[in-house]
């Protein structure tokens, strides 16, 4: 991840036709799910979930959703792997170098408000390491500053 500027190929401010083709480009054509929706979301063969979110034209948002097992997909910010640590590691890692904090919005998320970059769980479970719902970080989501706007 590279905020502000996106995900892979993936750009902030490219126009939804090029986005769709970025997307695409993430699939494996070996592997492909029946869960994709082209020009919308895909889903690498790990099972990791690739989201986009366009508004007039432009892409505005990307989101990439953990994947319930074995993450043979990184996702990393400033070498920080966003999925595999618990939540809780995370944002201590992150906390060394970017400013994050919690959502005001949910108890459970975090958002890097400089970057735009926001983590979410179903809740916090930062004591229960078998639950991966709520102690490791569901989703993260790259968006334009004015996203929240």
């Amino acid at each position: 991840m590279d905020p502000p500027t996106g995900v892979g190929p993936l750009r902030l401010g490219m126009t939804q036709a090029e986005a769709g083709t970025a997307l695409e480009s993430l699939r494996d054509l070996a592997k492909l799910s029946t869960s994709d929706k082209p020009g919308l979301h895909i889903f690498r063969p790990s099972d990791l979930m690739v989201r986009i979110e366009c508004q007039d034209d432009r892409l505005i948002a990307i989101e990439l959703g953990r994947p319930p097992s074995g993450l043979t997909d990184r996702v990393l910010f400033r070498g920080v792997d966003v999925f595999t640590p618990s939540a809780r590691e995370v944002v201590r890692q992150l906390g060394e170098i970017v400013r994050i904090e919690p959502d005001p919005d949910d108890d459970a998320s975090y958002l890097a408000p400089d970057l735009l970059l926001a983590f979410w769980r179903p809740f916090e479970g930062d004591d229960e390491p078998d639950d991966p719902q709520g102690y490791h970080f569901n989703s993260v989501l790259l968006a334009k500053p004015d996203y929240y706007d």
